[in-house]
């Protein structure tokens, strides 16, 4: 697949639910980096399983109201995915939307790096 077939079909993914499954379109070397460290974590996890268990460590710690997703906007390897999450954080109990954006590389047909950039306030 190409970079614009690879956002399409993440995007589409991501509308469904089913996120995991969108996973099949990452690299097993993929990198991924956060805005800002999780509790307890570092910015930057590499390799498929190590992402696996960072999306599972979202979904532990968060009850997820609602989600929305725009985009793709691709440009040459790259593409940008917006999300819209209303969630209620499981431990403190506190609910938030959030609002950030993702921009997702490619090469050799699979997502090598994802990049999330948060609206201020999140």
């Amino acid at each position: 697949m190409n970079t614009r077939d690879i956002a399409n079909t993440l995007v589409e993914l991501c509308k469904q639910g089913k996120n995991a499954e969108a996973k099949a379109l990452y690299s097993d070397e993929i990198i991924s980096v956060e805005a800002f460290a999780p509790p307890g974590a570092n910015r930057e996890v590499k390799g498929l399983a190590a992402l696996q268990a960072k999306s599972q460590w979202w979904v532990d710690n968060h009850e997820i109201h609602s989600a929305a997703v725009t985009g793709p906007w691709p440009n040459g390897d790259r593409f940008i995915v917006g999300f819209q999450y209303d969630v209620t954080h499981k431990p403190s109990g506190q609910r938030i939307k959030m609002e950030e954006a993702a921009l997702y590389t490619v090469e050799n047909g699979k997502i090598v790096r994802e990049e999330f950039f948060y609206a201020s306030g999140a």
